[in-house]
C-alpha cells in the first residue's frame, strides 16, 4: 500500500504543521507589540523634555540630588549627545544648591550605554559657567553611603571649563577655566586650569599646566607623580608679586587629605608696590600636607634669593598656607643687603652669616605684626614688625625716618655712631 494513501502514516509530520500555523498569530502579535512598543519608546525618546526629566529624576534618586534643567536636549543618530541648560542641583531640602550650570554637554559611545556601566568612556564633556557651592557640597557628602572602589572615566575627547566659579564661605576663585585634551585611568594626565583665588585684600590669579603620572593610582590613594608649572600673581591694596612657580612630588591622596612627600617648589616673583621692585626666588623642599583647608611645610627647608632689597637667607622651620600663613624659620642671611641701611662699626666690618629666628601668624598679605631675632656676636635684635611698614620705610629712603618701623630692644657691648664709641650699648624701639 502507498504509504501516503495510510493517514496513520501522515499524522507525525501533518501534526507540526497544523501546530506551526497556529503559532503564527501568536508570534505575529508578539511582533506587533514589541514593534509598537519600540515605536512608542522612540516617540518618547524623540520628546527630550519628558524623556530628560525621566532620566534626571532617576540619576537625582540614585545620587540623593535633586536635579533640575530649565531646557534638555540630545541627538541620538551617531555618538549620542545630551545638552542640558541652566542645570541645578541640590540636596533635598537645602536651601543652596550645589552645582549650578548654564549648560552641560556630555557625549559618549553607543558601548558605554550598552555596557549599563561597565564601560566607562565618555567622548567629551563640556561645562559652561558652573558654580560650586563647598559648604552646600561638604553637607551633601556627608549624607552619602560608604562607596567601593573610585572609577575614572575614560575622556577620549577631553574636558572643558569656561566661566567656572568655586564659592566658599570666607574665598571663592572665580573665571576658572579647564583643558583636559583626554583622561585615561592609566595614562599621564596633563591638563590647564586658570581662574583667580580671592580671599579679600588677597587676589591670586593663576595660569598653571599640570600633570599626573598615574590617574587611577591617585584615586586609589597611592602615591604618584604630579607636577605643576605656571605663573600666579599675589596681590593686595597696593602692591603686586607677579610670579613664575614650579611644583613637583609624588602625591598621595588620603580621604580628606593629601601628602607629597618630598614636595620641591620653585618660585621666581618681582615685588612691585610704587617705586619698588625687588625680585627674588624662593624655594621650598620637605613634606607638604593637606588638610582643614590649609598646607603645611613640616620640616621645610627654604632658600631665599634675592637682588640687592632682599636679602638671601637659608632657613629650616615651618611653613602653613591657608586662612592665615604661619611662620617659623630659624637660619641665617649671608649678608646685610647693600641697599638696606648701613649698620654702625663694628657691625659693618662683619661679613659673617646673620642668625635669625622668624615667626609669623597671621594674614596672608603679611599686614599682621611678625617677630624677629638678630644675632651676631654679642649684638641681639629682638624686634616687631609689619612687612609693609618696613618696605614703605625702605621704599622712602632718605626722605622718611632714619630708624626702621620696628619695636623691641638692640643691645650690643660697643658700637661707633659720628666718631663716638659707644660701650653696653641697650636701645628700647618703638613704634612710632
Amino acid at each position: 500500500m502507498d504509504a501516503t494513501a495510510d493517514p496513520m502514516k501522515r499524522a507525525p509530520d501533518a501534526a507540526p504543521r497544523r501546530t506551526s500555523l497556529r503559532r503564527l498569530p501568536r508570534i505575529a502579535v508578539v511582533l506587533i507589540a514589541l514593534l509598537l512598543g519600540f515605536l512608542l519608546l522612540a516617540g518618547w525618546l524623540l520628546q527630550p523634555r519628558r524623556a530628560g526629566a525621566t532620566l534626571l529624576s532617576l540619576a537625582g534618586d540614585a545620587l540623593g540630588l535633586q536635579l533640575q534643567a530649565g531646557s534638555i536636549d540630545y541627538r541620538l543618530r551617531g555618538t549620542p549627545q545630551l545638552v542640558l541648560r541652566n542645570v541645578e542641583a541640590r540636596r533635598p531640602d537645602d536651601a543652596t544648591a550645589l552645582l549650578r550650570a548654564k549648560r552641560v554637554f556630555v557625549s559618549l559611545p553607543w558601548r558605554t550605554l550598552r555596557s549599563r556601566g561597565a564601560d566607562l568612556t565618555v567622548q567629551r564633556i563640556e561645562l559652561d559657567a558652573p558654580v560650586l557651592d563647598i559648604p552646600a557640597l561638604q553637607r551633601w557628602l556627608a549624607t552619602r553611603p560608604p562607596s567601593g572602589k573610585t572609577r575614572i572615566p575614560v575622556l577620549t575627547g577631553g574636558l572643558r571649563v569656561r566661566d567656572g566659579r568655586i564659592d566658599n564661605d570666607d574665598w571663592r576663585i572665580d573665571g576658572l577655566a579647564i583643558d583636559l585634551p583626554a583622561l585615561h585611568p592609566q595614562r599621564p594626565l596633563r591638563a590647564r586650569v586658570r581662574g583667580r583665588y580671592l580671599d579679600a585684600p588677597l587676589s591670586i590669579p593663576a595660569d598653571l599646566a599640570i600633570t599626573v603620572a598615574h590617574p587611577q593610582r591617585l584615586l586609589d590613594g597611592a602615591p604618584t607623580g604630579v607636577a605643576g608649572v605656571g605663573t600666579l600673581t599675589l596681590a593686595g591694596v597696593g602692591w603686586q608679586a607677579p610670579a613664575q612657580v614650579f611644583l613637583a612630588g609624588p602625591l598621595r591622596l588620603g580621604k580628606d587629605s593629601a601628602l607629597m612627600k618630598p614636595a620641591r617648589v620653585g618660585i621666581a616673583a618681582r615685588y612691585l608696590s610704587g617705586s619698588t621692585s625687588a625680585p627674588f626666588r624662593l624655594g621650598l623642599h620637605g613634606p607638604m600636607a593637606f588638610n582643614n583647608a590649609t598646607w603645611r611645610f613640616v620640616p621645610v627647608t627654604v632658600a631665599l634669593d634675592g637682588d640687592d632689597l632682599v636679602p638671601d637667607a637659608r632657613a629650616r622651620g615651618s611653613v602653613s598656607v591657608g586662612r592665615r600663613l604661619r611662620l617659623h624659620l630659624d637660619g641665617a642671611l649671608a649678608g646685610w643687603p647693600r641697599s638696606w641701611p648701613a649698620l654702625p662699626p663694628p657691625l659693618s666690618a662683619s661679613t659673617s652669616p646673620l642668625p635669625f629666628a622668624l615667626d609669623y601668624n597671621g594674614a596672608m598679605v603679611f599686614s599682621d605684626t611678625a617677630s624677629l631675632a638678630l644675632h651676631r656676636g654679642a649684638t641681639a635684635l629682638d624686634a616687631r614688625f609689619r612687612l609693609p611698614e618696613v618696605l614703605a620705610w625702605l621704599d622712602g629712603g632718605s626722605d622718611g625716618s632714619p630708624l626702621p618701623p620696628l619695636a623691641g630692644t638692640l643691645s650690643t657691648p660697643r658700637v661707633e655712631i659720628a666718631g663716638a664709641t659707644l660701650e653696653g650699648v641697650e636701645v628700647e624701639l618703638g613704634e612710632e
